[in-house]
């Protein structure tokens, strides 16, 4: 049996806030939009992943919160990207080397979202 990631669903008090942040900081483009009754949600490509970004759902019987624990992305230009997501006003957690060599940085995002930004292994 095969898997492979369909999408990503981030849950936020601030649906638009959240994908305008996605947008503007990591290239992000929005490829559907669903105003309803139940929740307001978007469909956002981020260079390949999809995320769903919604406010709560009403009427949903699970259990709904906000959040995740974090979304990593690769970059091939982690000097800049920091240097980017620095300028957005975004708080940097952490900044590290990995065993392997590469360095990372964890970051807030919208909404407490945390982020982390890998540099590609050359």
């Amino acid at each position: 049996m095969a898997f492979k990631i369909n999408h990503l669903h981030i849950k936020t008090a601030d649906p638009q806030k959240t994908v305008k942040w996605f947008v503007d900081n990591l290239g992000a483009k929005i490829v559907a939009e669903h105003l309803s009754a139940e929740t307001v949600g978007f469909r956002v490509d981020l260079h390949g992943l999809r995320l769903n970004v919604t406010g709560f759902v009403k009427g949903q019987k699970l259990e709904q919160h906000f959040g995740m624990e974090h979304l990593a992305l690769d970059t091939d230009d982690l000097r800049d990207t920091v240097e980017n997501i620095k300028a957005s006003g975004a708080r940097i957690l952490e900044q590290r080397q990995l065993p392997d060599g590469r360095h990372v940085c964890f970051f807030e995002g919208p909404e407490g979202v945390r982020l982390e930004v890998m540099e590609i292994k050359k």
